[in-house]
């Protein structure tokens, strides 16, 4: 960062000693300092780690995707008696949230959409890496795996710690664009069991494991 001794520490010892020359010196330069420390700091402000609010937006807005929904994400919102809706996973319901559903993304998730159409567009067609993009946007304790039906279809399993309500909203809405172009989706299958592997007949592994490990899986 500039400061105004970077500057006064050139000024020869003729001068030096003059209070008033030096006083008018720090009036014409410190506004320069302050201009040069303003455009130091606008990268970080645009850092996908650090942006927030409109500066987020503008990132959002260069990467192809927009905070707001096309259509609004319903059973989102907080509940202590819905499950799946508890605390880590519901959202809040803001002030000026509409009670059909969200439509506008918070900066959290959003950071986290943003990330995943960043990978959907150096994405290079295939499933493997599909899912790598997946598993680079989730917590590490989550596991997301594809079935590929070989008929233009395919499924979406996520196993381990459960993402949130919004985000698994997202996944099903489409909203998270890993797919070929022309193949549907036609179930996003979630654990019903916070940090377990699904169930699956003579099978053991993080994702899919068989009785007394894996649990049942719902559709999102």
């Amino acid at each position: 960062m500039a400061e105004l001794t970077d500057y006064n520490a050139l000024i020869t010892s003729e001068h030096s000693d003059k209070p008033r020359f030096m006083a008018t010196i720090a009036a014409l330069v410190q506004p320069l300092v302050d201009q040069m420390n303003v455009l130091e700091s606008m990268p970080g402000k645009f850092d996908l780690d650090n942006a927030v609010g409109v500066q987020l937006d503008d990132v959002g807005l260069w990467v192809g995707v927009s905070r707001r929904i096309r259509t609004p994400l319903t059973g989102i919102y907080f509940s202590f008696d819905i499950d799946g809706l508890g605390f880590g996973q519901g959202i809040w319901k803001g002030p000026f949230d509409p009670g059909t559903g969200l439509t506008v993304l918070d900066d959290d998730t959003y950071r986290l959409v943003i990330r995943a159409k960043i990978g959907a567009n150096h994405w290079d067609g295939t499933l493997e890496q599909s899912v790598a993009i997946l598993n680079s946007i989730f917590d590490a304790d989550t596991h997301v795996f594809i079935e590929d039906h070989q008929d233009m279809s395919m499924t979406i399993g996520i196993s381990g710690k459960v993402p949130s309500a919004v985000f698994l909203a997202l996944l099903a809405g489409g909203y998270i664009p890993l797919k070929p172009e022309g193949v549907r989706v036609n179930y996003t299958i979630v654990t019903t069991v916070d940090g377990a592997p699904m169930f699956g007949f003579d099978m053991a592994g993080p994702y899919v494991s068989g009785f007394d490990v894996g649990a049942w899986g719902k559709p999102v």
